[in-house]
């Protein structure tokens, strides 16, 4: 491989990478309201209800399992959000994904094509539309996993 290539295909991984990087901040950005109402709207019940457990009358044990009780929101949501987020970076930002990483080889498959047949320049930007295409994708089932762990977490 001359130099030449050799710099052509970093400048397409770090495109890539920075592509991959938009679904990150996709991500982040969908699930701030998620996030809000886990940190601050069921944390802040959670600590009402925890201080309510507070009463002399009780055991100790009581108050433990009291507060235990009252942490089970916070904790489901939390635990709801962590999974379904680890199954999106699985499937979308890890690029692990079945679909996601069909389209990916294709994209692959294509350009290693398209370098055998001398058509760098146009294999380059081929790939870099290909693996756009799937990013984009990727992106546009965002809000649906919201929606669902919005409905999972019964968040309004």
């Amino acid at each position: 491989m001359d130099h030449v290539s050799s710099m052509e295909e970093r400048i397409v991984a770090d495109r890539i990478r920075k592509k991959l990087e938009e679904v990150n901040v996709a991500a982040q950005k969908h699930l701030e309201g998620v996030q809000d109402h886990v940190n601050f709207t069921l944390q802040k019940e959670y600590f009402k209800c925890a201080h309510d457990c507070f009463d002399r009358r009780w055991t100790q044990e009581g108050i433990t399992s009291c507060v235990d009780n009252c942490g089970v929101p916070a904790l489901s949501a939390n635990n709801v959000v962590e999974t379904e987020m680890a199954k999106f970076q699985l499937r979308c930002i890890l690029p692990c994904s079945r679909r996601l990483n069909r389209s990916l080889m294709v994209c692959q498959d294509k350009f290693e094509a398209a370098k055998l047949q001398k058509m760098k320049t146009d294999a380059t930007n081929e790939l870099e539309s290909c693996v756009n295409r799937s990013i984009d994708d990727s992106i546009r089932v965002l809000p649906h996993l919201v929606e669902q762990i919005k409905s999972t977490i019964n968040m309004k």
